[in-house]
């Protein structure tokens, strides 16, 4: 899968690197050990952080960057990465989901980077494309509903929209019979090292995915 970037992306984010992720994967439920680690982390996070703080994390503050300079309100659109440890800092609890997923939660509250995960198989094309979203473009958030994505980074294949920032799309969600993985870690601005999300991703995927067959690219505008 290649990334390619809309000019108004390298326009609003010069400094975006795009790390894409791929592997043949089991997903089973969560085991507990993986929930342990995640509690572990959040816990963490609800340690140290402050609210007032998390929007200050370089990850999260470049990603917020990015929607305002296309225009979009991060406060009403909160990137994922912010939502989740705002979730995690009002002690609010977490949704155990299954192990792709929060193996993805546990790389994006300790990274800083709001991460996409999607069924490989179920994206159109072998090319995705990171442009701007319209208004009145059609995009059903997951869990969330029809969701306006104008003026936000999203990611698109031959049939439209599958993730942005906020939210990834009902239509190529991962589920129990994923069997083909693909993130997309967006580093707006570093936080974590590239080398060490990349190292942290694989080593999870690899012991609680199963995953083999991994290939990990570096895309920027």
């Amino acid at each position: 899968m290649k990334i390619q970037f809309d000019d108004k992306i390298k326009s609003a984010a010069p400094g975006l690197r795009v790390v894409t992720i791929e592997a043949d994967v089991d997903n089973p439920a969560t085991s507990d050990e993986l929930w342990a680690l995640l509690m572990r982390a959040a816990g963490d996070i609800h340690d140290v952080l402050e609210m007032p703080e998390i929007n200050k994390r370089p990850g999260i503050r470049a990603t917020r960057e990015a929607y305002k300079a296309l225009g979009k309100e991060p406060n009403r659109y909160r990137p994922s990465c912010e939502a989740l440890c705002r979730r995690i800092v009002k002690g609010m609890e977490l949704y155990r989901i299954d192990t792709l997923v929060d193996v993805i939660n546990l790389i994006s509250i300790q990274s800083g980077y709001s991460i996409g995960g999607f069924d490989l198989d179920k994206i159109d094309g072998e090319q995705l494309t990171l442009g701007v979203g319209m208004e009145g473009e059609p995009f059903e958030g997951i869990g969330r509903g029809t969701l306006n994505i104008a003026n936000m980074p999203v990611y698109r294949d031959n049939v439209g929209g599958i993730g942005t920032p906020t939210s990834d799309n009902e239509r190529t969600k991962l589920s129990l019979e994923t069997t083909r993985l693909l993130m997309c870690i967006n580093v707006y601005g570093e936080e974590m090292p590239v080398d060490d999300v990349i190292g942290l991703s694989t080593s999870l995927i690899e012991k609680f995915a199963n995953a083999t067959n991994i290939k990990v690219n570096i895309y920027q505008p």
